[in-house]
């Protein structure tokens, strides 16, 4: 299988050296469970956006710093991109930002939460069982960086799972759309870093909280497992659809 990653963001240069950027520690991930998997990236924070939906098999949106909101042409380009990647009945799975974007391109809202940042690791309650989810645990615990959340689902999206900080936490959209506001990419130590960067940013008190949560067990092995499971099934529902005699 062939991933597209559309990238949104690129990684401090303060921690990049120690950490990669962003698709080295999406391909370390993946290649954890599936070591045959193939990455092609678009830089889309630089407006490169892919003109061919079906250029690869399935498609990945990574996190930014950038908000869904932002009046930014790239950003706008990208959600395009989704809306047809939508109506192709191609795979997408986004990634915090890219979650975000796949609500607001569908006609869903996001807005800066209540609540503050989210950091460190988020604990959630997984409220619905899809048949993708192997093997199955009824939480999924992910390391966060964000601010923004979606606040209304698109039409036709419905929420698997979240917590009272973030009760759209992971969300499905028909049968091959899927978003999670958590990173599984993200490492404890490089979550660690990243809070200690933007602690005048965060608030000190939340970063010491979130700090405080790095020493749970995270669910990035298994995020990464329903997400492959995820794209199989949807490109696998896409190919028996084509075949189907009209």
């Amino acid at each position: 299988m062939v991933i597209g990653l559309l990238q949104c963001d690129d990684v401090a240069p303060e921690l990049r050296g120690r950490h990669g950027n962003y698709p080295e520690m999406f391909e370390a991930l993946f290649h954890r469970v599936d070591p045959s998997l193939r990455f092609r990236v678009w830089r889309c924070l630089d407006g490169e956006i892919p003109d061919d939906v079906e250029a690869v098999d399935a498609w990945l949106t990574t996190g930014s710093k950038f908000g869904v909101n932002d009046e930014l042409p790239w950003i706008a380009a990208l959600e395009a991109l989704v809306r047809a990647l939508w109506g192709a009945g191609k795979p997408l799975v986004g990634i915090c930002f890219g979650h975000q974007l796949m609500a607001r391109a569908l006609g869903g809202e996001v807005a800066k939460s209540t609540r503050g940042w989210g950091v460190g690791l988020s604990f959630n309650r997984v409220t619905e069982r899809a048949d993708w989810m192997t093997p199955w645990q009824p939480g999924l615990d992910l390391l966060v960086s964000h601010q923004d959340q979606v606040e209304r689902l698109p039409e036709g999206a419905r929420v698997l799972g979240g917590s009272d900080f973030c009760p759209a936490y992971l969300m499905q959209v028909g049968e091959h759309f899927l978003g999670v506001q958590g990173h599984p990419e993200f490492t404890p130590a490089y979550s660690r870093e990243l809070m200690a960067l933007r602690a005048d940013l965060v608030g000190h008190h939340r970063v010491r909280e979130g700090e405080a949560s790095l020493s749970a067990p995270v669910d990035d092995t298994l995020m990464v497992r329903w997400i492959l499971a995820f794209m199989r099934r949807a490109i696998a529902r896409r190919g028996s659809a084509s075949r189907a005699p009209s």
